[in-house]
C-alpha cells in the first residue's frame, strides 16, 4: 500500500486553507493509500479523527526564509517516521534532495507576476519587495528540484513553464458542493445584520482578506460610478474583511483603502462583513447579486467556483485563469479599469436575461470542479512516481 507525506506546514490563509481542508477528507476515504500530514496544531484540531491518516504536527516559523530552512531540517526525520513512498510538498517551496519521489504544488501567482512587484514600488512596500523576490527565487529553484510540479490551471502551468524552464503538470483544483453547503449552521447576529437591506440595493461581494494584488482599490473606484448610474437603487459591496486595525493575515496594509473609501465619499456603500468561517460562507453568497474578481494575480481562484456554485454572476479582471475557470459564466473587464468594472457590472444589474444566463452557465460551470477527481490524479501521479523508483531500484 501506497504511502503519502503531505506537507502542509505553510497553510495560514486563503487557498492553502481551502485546498488542505478539502484534500485531507477526500484522502481518509481512501481505501488504498495511506496518508501522514505535517500540519501547524492549530490546524490540526480542525480535522478531528480522519481513518488511515495520521498528523504529524510542527509549530512552524512565523518568519518564511526561516519556516523554509525548518523544513528542509525537519521534513527527512518525518518522511522517515511515516515511512512514506511519496512527498507532496503543498506550500510552493520544494524539499532540497528528497530521498523520496516529491511532487511540488506550485499556486502563488505573486512570485511570476510583473504588476505584482510594480505595485509594491509604487506603494513603496520596499521590504516586502525584497522578500517576495527573495521567495520567487526560492519557488523557481523549488521547481528544479521536485519530480513533479502540478499547477491548478492551465493558464498559471504555462506561466510557471516560461518562468523556470521546466514541465509543469496541470491539475485543476475542486470544488466539493454538498460539503460546502453542508453547515446549515447560521451567520453570527452582527453580519447578519450587516447584511440586512432593502429589496432594491445591487449587492456586491468580494470573499477575500485584504491584500493588494485582489485590487480593492480598482473595486472601490467603480462604486461612485455604479451609485451615479444606478440613481435611487443602492449598490453595497460587501467585504469579507476589515480594512481597519491589524485583522488581516500577512504584511498587507488596508489603510490605503481605507483613506480611498473615505475620500471617494463612498462609507455607506462599503460594508466590512469581518472574517467569515469558511463553512458559512455559502450564506453569504446567497444573500448577494454579483461576485466580482478584480484580482490582477491569480493562479486559480477558489472564490469563483463558490460563486458559481451558488448562483451568482460574475464579473472578473480579465486574467486567463479567470476565463479558463469561468468561461461563459462571467463578464470581463480590464484589470486596472473602475469605468470598465462599472459598465460590466452595470450590464447585469439592468438585464435580468443576462443575469438569469450567467448564472445557470455559472452552475453548470462549477460542476467540472470536483476534489475527487483532482486526488485522483494526485494518486495516480505520485503512484507513476513511486513505480518509476521502484523499478529503477
Amino acid at each position: 500500500m501506497m504511502r503519502l507525506l503531505i506537507n502542509g506546514l505553510a497553510a495560514s490563509a486563503g487557498g492553502g486553507l481551502t485546498y488542505l481542508r478539502n484534500v485531507i477528507p477526500q484522502f481518509a476515504a481512501r481505501t488504498d493509500v495511506e496518508i501522514a500530514v505535517a500540519l501547524p496544531p492549530a490546524l490540526r484540531k480542525e480535522f478531528g479523527h480522519l481513518g488511515r491518516v495520521s498528523f504529524l504536527e510542527v509549530y512552524p516559523s512565523a518568519n518564511p526564509a526561516a519556516r523554509f530552512w525548518q523544513e528542509q531540517t525537519v521534513l527527512p526525520r518525518l518522511i522517515r517516521q511515516a515511512q512514506a513512498d511519496v512527498l507532496i510538498s503543498t506550500g510552493n517551496f520544494a524539499l532540497r534532495k528528497s530521498p523520496v519521489p516529491q511532487i511540488l504544488l506550485s499556486r502563488n501567482a505573486l512570485y511570476t507576476n510583473a504588476d505584482f512587484y510594480r505595485d509594491l514600488r509604487r506603494r513603496r512596500k520596499y521590504p516586502m519587495w525584497l522578500d517576495s523576490w527573495v521567495r520567487s527565487r526560492m519557488a523557481r529553484r523549488s521547481i528544479s528540484w521536485a519530480d513533479c510540479t502540478v499547477a491548478p490551471s492551465m493558464a498559471f502551468a504555462r506561466e510557471l513553464r516560461q518562468w523556470s524552464g521546466r514541465e509543469v503538470t496541470t491539475i485543476h483544483h475542486g470544488f466539493d458542493r454538498e460539503g460546502f453547503i453542508r453547515d446549515r449552521a447560521p451567520l453570527t447576529p452582527e453580519v447578519c445584520t450587516k447584511l440586512e437591506g432593502d429589496s432594491d440595493t445591487l449587492r456586491l461581494l468580494v470573499v477575500s482578506h485584504y491584500n493588494y494584488y485582489r485590487n480593492f482599490e480598482t473595486l472601490l473606484r467603480a462604486i461612485p460610478r455604479l451609485r451615479e448610474e444606478l440613481g435611487s437603487r443602492r449598490v453595497k459591496l460587501f467585504l469579507t474583511c476589515s480594512l481597519k486595525g491589524k485583522g488581516n493575515p500577512g504584511s498587507y496594509d488596508p489603510k490605503s483603502a481605507a483613506k480611498l473609501i473615505a475620500r471617494l465619499g463612498i462609507p455607506e456603500n462599503v460594508v466590512e462583513l469581518g472574517t467569515v468561517p469558511y463553512e458559512r460562507l455559502h450564506h453569504v453568497y446567497r444573500a448577494c447579486d454579483v461576485y466580482v474578481a478584480p484580482a490582477y494575480a491569480e493562479s486559480f481562484a477558489h472564490p469563483l467556483v463558490e460563486a458559481m456554485s451558488s448562483g451568482l454572476p460574475i464579473v472578473a479582471s480579465d486574467l486567463q485563469v479567470h476565463r479558463e475557470i469561468c468561461g461563459d459564466a462571467g463578464l470581463y473587464f480590464d484589470r486596472f479599469s473602475p469605468d470598465e468594472l462599472a459598465r460590466q457590472i452595470l450590464r447585469i444589474a439592468r438585464s435580468k436575461d443576462l443575469s438569469a444566463r450567467l448564472s445557470q452557465e455559472g452552475l453548470r460551470t462549477s460542476q467540472r470542479f470536483s476534489w475527487s477527481d483532482h486526488v485522483d490524479r494526485i494518486l495516480s501521479l505520485a503512484a507513476r512516481l513511486g513505480g518509476a523508483l521502484a523499478r529503477a531500484a
